[in-house]
């Protein structure tokens, strides 16, 4: 029985990633759904509805009364709009106490089934049909491992006829789900409706970003075609599906599609398992994770060592050898697989740099960058090899391998080593060694790209080169970008700001060596002094000063490791419109990935706000802690601004309310 070489390989990478689509499917075991509610209620009347949680499998889901800073996360139960409340504290099914092997404390958990009732009630002005809109926050967990938070809608439509005798009256704030109380680094916080009454918005970033990513992905899948051991292997492909007398017409095309579909597959499983290894909870952990940096840092300085010359990174020759074998005396679609898995073999030695750097990237993103990232790699990577294998005439236009092609490789190494001082300044923020500083940063990068620019104007040569005085006009306008980038840089170790560069680098110090505090020691220390006091570190001061001053708190959920967090504080914080609004609120920053208090400021972000993504940015009410504006993810001056003028008037009008109240 004959199968075509697309159906051939269509199997193997159903077969190959399955698993991992099967695990996307089964990462929800819990379902919820109204048993019981009233069908008609009086405005402000106090009701009940009844919630099932069907769980399946052995999966444990958590009580409402357990802990916060015992391990998982208890299921929380808040409201969504804007017209009723939580009026009042769930009530849950009798849960199972036992001890949790993932956490070793005794916990409350419930198997199988699960019931929670929700008292709540509706505002005074709402009238005729209205929906009952919740949001359950809760965590599952097995005996060896546990899923991540997850967050799911609940809606039940009820009508509203006529005014409660005695009505709720604790509008003026919505009350939490649940009346516990936490510790975060500061004190004690309440457990506040995260979304209530309040616009929760995210950034156009989540888009920008993917798209930004899959572009890095494709640019390092093309560059890796320019090295020397990847380029000369195109002309390969053609000899070898010259040898296929079969393949003419469609069986060609097949195969040509198949061959490229093998070396595809190849780099995505390699992401898939990291994807799988990192799970969908420990994309930001792994981003922020000090060791995971530095051995990033130190995988870009030996694949930049090695671009630049001083040694080959090669798969044993064994294997490549035998991999060369199975491709020459195979045909048909075993013989395609085993030309790709060659090709990606023998390759290894140029692409892994390039594969490095895109799984480095991916610690900027969600769990399934490392399969986006190498599905678009390889798609770059795989598709002159396709082409050329299609039309073979195609391989005369080529230009002939040479000494462009070194070229190319030591540049490149160049950039990693540049892209290697990000990780390395990760570490030296999180761990607090003051050795990699913003002036230390951008000396570096200025000696890497002047040395680059120097390079390719032939002023020295890399080892194994042959030394020439004369450059190609190519040459010297490649260099121009090289050198003048490092001159770009120069004011940087003066203190000024470097736009976008900014993100990629070390947050400016009161401590940083600069020119300009040389000569204008008082006015630049004094700005950033103020600059530093506008900030606290302490949610529970700050909430205090702001209820003395009648003001809104601004927090700023970031990270050390956070590049968006780094150019909004950089870019958009400075601006004078953003500054005389942050002048009406009280300022928090709050790192999730602080060695010592990132843990706790994390939960605390995630009880309040439902996502650990960063940034995350809150302006809520210090009165009940209700959220009145949130936003997450990179934000342009227009949107940033629109997003704290919401939170002003969006506070200006609850103080309004509150006071006319009392009056």
């Amino acid at each position: 029985m004959k199968i075509s070489t697309l159906k051939f390989f269509v199997g193997i990478a159903v077969m190959v990633l399955s698993p991992f689509f099967v695990q996307g499917q089964m990462m929800d075991p819990v379902s919820y759904s109204v048993i019981e509610a009233p069908e008609q209620v009086a405005a402000g009347e106090v009701f009940d509805i009844t919630i099932e949680a069907n769980i399946n499998g052995k999966w444990h889901l958590y009580s409402i009364a357990n802990d916060p800073d015992a391990g998982p996360y208890p299921t929380k139960f808040s409201s969504v709009s804007d017209k009723m409340a939580i009026a009042g504290n769930p009530t849950e099914s009798e849960p199972a106490i036992e001890m949790d092997p993932n956490f070793n404390v005794e916990l409350g958990w419930h198997t199988g089934e699960a019931t929670f009732t929700i008292p709540i009630a509706f505002r005074k002005n709402v009238s005729g049909s209205a929906e009952v809109d919740l949001e359950v926050l809760y965590q599952v967990c097995d005996d060896e491992k546990c899923l991540p938070p997850q967050t799911k809608s609940i809606t039940h439509s009820v009508n509203v006829s006529g005014v409660a005798d005695m009505p709720y009256q604790k509008f003026g704030g919505v009350e939490s789900a649940n009346s516990n109380t936490s510790k975060d680094t500061s004190g004690s916080f309440k457990n506040k409706d995260a979304t209530d009454n309040s616009s929760v918005k995210t950034s156009n970033v989540g888009g920008q970003g993917i798209f930004s990513f899959l572009w890095i992905a494709l640019t390092a899948g093309f560059a890796a075609l320019l090295t020397p051991c990847v380029f000369p292997m195109i002309p390969l492909t053609v000899s070898f599906f010259s040898k296929e007398k079969e393949g003419q017409g469609r069986k060609a095309i097949g195969q040509a599609l198949g061959f490229g579909a093998a070396i595809v597959i190849t780099f995505t499983i390699l992401g898939a398992l990291l994807a799988v290894f990192i799970g969908a909870s420990g994309a930001n952990q792994f981003a922020a994770n000090p060791w995971v940096n530095l051995f990033i840092a130190l995988v870009l300085i030996v694949f930049a060592v090695s671009l630049l010359g001083a040694f080959d990174l090669r798969l044993p020759h064994q294997l490549t050898n035998w991999l060369n074998q199975k491709s020459n005396e195979s045909t048909g679609a075993v013989g395609i697989l085993f030309m790709a898995l060659t090709i990606s073999a023998v390759s290894f030695s140029c692409t892994a740099p390039f594969v490095g750097g895109v799984l480095a990237a991916t610690t900027g993103g969600e769990w399934f960058y490392p399969i986006i990232g190498m599905a678009g790699f390889a798609t770059a990577f795989a598709s002159p090899f396709v082409a050329f294998a299609l039309f073979p005439r195609w391989l005369e236009s080529l230009p002939k391998s040479g000494s462009w092609m070194n070229i190319v490789k030591v540049l490149l190494g160049f950039i990693e080593l540049a892209a290697a001082i990000k990780f390395l300044s990760n570490v030296d923020l999180v761990w607090e060694w003051g050795i990699i500083s913003r002036p230390f940063a951008i000396a570096t990068w200025i000696a890497i790209f002047l040395l680059a620019g120097l390079y390719l104007l032939g002023v020295y040569s890399i080892s194994n080169e042959s030394e020439s005085r004369q450059i190609g006009t190519g040459r010297l306008m490649l260099a121009m970008p090289f050198l003048l980038f490092s001159f770009y840089l120069i004011p940087g170790l003066m203190g000024a700001s470097l736009g976008i560069w900014d993100a990629w680098l070390p947050p400016k110090q009161a401590t940083d060596v600069s020119v300009v505090r040389s000569f204008a020691q008082q006015q630049t220390s004094g700005n950033e002094m103020a600059n530093s006091e506008m900030w606290s570190s302490n949610f529970e001061e700050a909430k205090k000063k702001a209820i003395k001053q009648n003001k809104p708190v601004f927090i700023d959920f970031t990270g050390y490791t956070c590049t968006n967090c780094r150019a909004m504080e950089t870019n958009v914080f400075p601006l004078p419109s953003i500054k005389k609004r942050f002048a009406k609120m009280q300022q928090v920053r709050l790192y999730t990935d602080d060695g010592t208090e990132g843990p706790a400021n994390q939960r605390f972000q995630f009880k309040l706000t439902g996502t650990v993504a960063l940034p995350t940015y809150v302006i809520l009410n210090p009165e009940n802690e209700e959220i009145l504006e949130q936003l997450v993810g990179y934000a342009d001056k227009k949107e940033f601004q629109q997003f704290l003028d919401a939170g002003l008037q969006h506070f200006n009008d609850v103080t309004a309310t509150v006071a006319s109240g009392n009056n």
